[in-house]
């Protein structure tokens, strides 16, 4: 065995120089072709590993290493050619060649089998029109965002819309007992001024009637703010809210709204957890829960609102965990099962024309359920309802600031406060007006009075004040034109808006530096801190 393989690599064989009769035109061209070939298969391999090397994601890499080890043996066989010009080492040769053909064997294989895949390849027209097509899809996709966009801004006013009429609508069906409360206010207030100013010379007595007028004052004042708390625009403001301090902040705007025939009591359980949610929505949903009970008892009865806490395991609707459990339950008429099944649609309503809308139950169940609880309504015909709105806890602290602009400061202000400080005091109401100047008078400020926009304007040009005080909602021109205006020149003085104005978000849309509000209606001590917290703070 080792005899034949020695003899099969021996050199003993002629070269093959031999057979082209060592003539040097053969030999010669035989060794630049073959040289030459030789070196063209060595560089063929090795780009083709650089390349394999380089790309690992190619799909024909084993392919391309099984041509690069075929192309190498073919070079080795060119090389040989060239030595056995002058050797004659055959055997050598020959076994080159065999492994050459083990690998050009399987390489034709192979290569036949991946013609299909490799013509499956897209061609550069075919890429062409695929983006051309991926082009339009998206361009089809962004406009469909657009118009998706486009149709949630617009469900988004018409949500905005609907809760608004549903706030008007609530605040509508409170004028009856608004109006009874404020005759009452009015009434303190009057009488009040009236004793004082029969008998001045009674200072004791004048004070306690004072003081009576100014609790009047602030009963129509929080009355007030309540209602505009409900009808104006504002932007949606998810906060942590208390319900127990929600109810009670509402307790006498709901005794007026359910009137005297319906006796409204309070159940607040103190371990309840804070929930997240709009505070004006919430308050809305109660308001017309207590509406919806007013109206099932005609002829008066028993509302009762209470919260308490409950542990949620299985619900169909709700996530396991704990929530607040707001009841109102009431002693009115009841409604059948086929009318209770259909009270959450939008609408729906067994009011006669004019007595309601049939929002009031169906926005209560969707704020429910914007804040991740739910509501349910129990009732029994000719015994009663109870509607429970379960909401989920929050682990977050309610905020519990005041605003600035609500300070009501009792107490004088210092007569001398305001010396040596200057006041442009714009307002269209003469008897406002005249209150605010002889305000601020007392307290040492000198003042120019202005009856709107375009005056204050031409008194600012002339010089520029210390603070002016202006009034939001005016004829001709507004008090943010106003303001706008003014801010343009540099180093414009603190702005105090006085409004009365319910909506939130213009209001909003004109605060920034040295620009704050106070509402009407404020007292002296208010006012006068209002401005000199702006001077301090230019």
């Amino acid at each position: 065995m080792f005899e034949w393989i020695a003899q099969f690599v021996s050199g003993s064989y002629q070269p093959h120089g031999y057979c082209l009769l060592w003539r040097p035109e053969l030999i010669w061209t035989h060794v630049v072709s073959d040289t030459l070939i030789a070196a063209a298969y060595f560089s063929i391999p090795v780009a083709l590993i650089h390349f394999v090397r380089a790309r690992r994601d190619v799909a024909f890499g084993g392919m391309i290493w099984l041509f690069a080890i075929f192309i190498l043996a073919c070079g080795t066989s060119h090389v040989l050619g060239v030595w056995n010009l002058w050797h004659g080492d055959y055997g050598v040769e020959a076994a080159v060649k065999a492994i050459t053909a083990l690998a050009s064997v399987p390489t034709a294989i192979l290569l036949w089998r991946l013609i299909p895949k490799a013509l499956a390849i897209p061609s550069p027209s075919q890429l062409q029109m695929a983006n051309a097509a991926l082009s339009q899809r998206i361009d089809e996709r962004d406009q469909a965002l657009a118009q998706l966009k486009a149709e949630i801004a617009q469900r988004e006013r018409a949500e905005a819309a609907l809760i608004q009429a549903q706030k008007i609508d609530a605040v509508g069906q409170l004028t009856g007992g608004i109006a009874h409360d404020f005759n009452n206010l009015l009434q303190a207030i009057s009488g009040n001024v009236e004793l004082i100013e029969r008998k001045p010379e009674k200072p004791e007595q004048v004070q306690r009637w004072a003081a009576n007028a100014r609790k009047g004052v602030v009963r129509g004042t929080k009355l007030a703010g309540q209602l505009l708390a409900f009808s104006r625009v504002q932007r949606l403001s998810i906060e942590p809210v208390d319900m127990n301090d929600l109810i009670q902040g509402m307790q006498d705007l709901l005794r007026t709204s359910v009137g005297a025939q319906v006796e409204c009591d309070v159940d607040l359980d103190s371990s309840i957890c804070t929930v997240k949610g709009d505070r004006t929505q919430l308050e809305l949903v109660i308001l017309n829960l207590a509406i919806n009970a007013r109206d099932a008892m005609p002829d008066g009865g028993y509302l009762l609102i209470a919260t308490r806490p409950i542990e949620i395991a299985d619900h169909p609707d709700l996530a396991p965990g704990s929530y607040v459990e707001l009841s109102l339950t009431d002693t009115g008429t009841g409604m059948p099962e086929e009318i209770r099944a259909r009270a959450l649609e939008p609408f729906f309503t067994t009011k006669g024309v004019g007595s309601g809308t049939g929002l009031g139950l169906s926005m209560a169940f969707g704020v429910a359920r914007q804040s991740g609880g739910t509501l349910e309504i129990r009732s029994t015909l000719g015994r009663g309802t109870t509607i429970n709105v379960l909401l989920p806890c929050s682990n977050d602290v309610p905020n519990d600031c005041a605003d600035s602009a609500a300070e009501t400061h009792d107490g004088p202000p210092d007569p001398a406060a305001g010396r040596g400080l200057r006041a442009l005091v714009v307002d269209d109401d003469d008897d406002v007006r005249g209150f605010v100047v002889e305000s601020l008078e007392s307290v040492g400020f000198a003042c120019i009075a202005c009856p709107d926009g375009p005056s204050a304007l031409a008194e600012f040009a002339d010089r520029v004040p210390d603070i002016v005080f202006l009034d939001f909602a005016m004829p001709v021109m507004s008090g943010a034109e106003v303001a706008a205006e003014m801010r343009k020149t540099e180093g414009y003085p603190p702005i105090v808006f006085m409004t009365g104005y319910a909506d939130s978000a213009a209001l909003d849309e004109v605060l920034g530096a040295r620009v704050s509000v106070i509402r009407k209606p404020f007292a002296v001590g208010a006012l006068v801190a209002a401005g000199l917290r702006q001077i301090a703070s230019r």
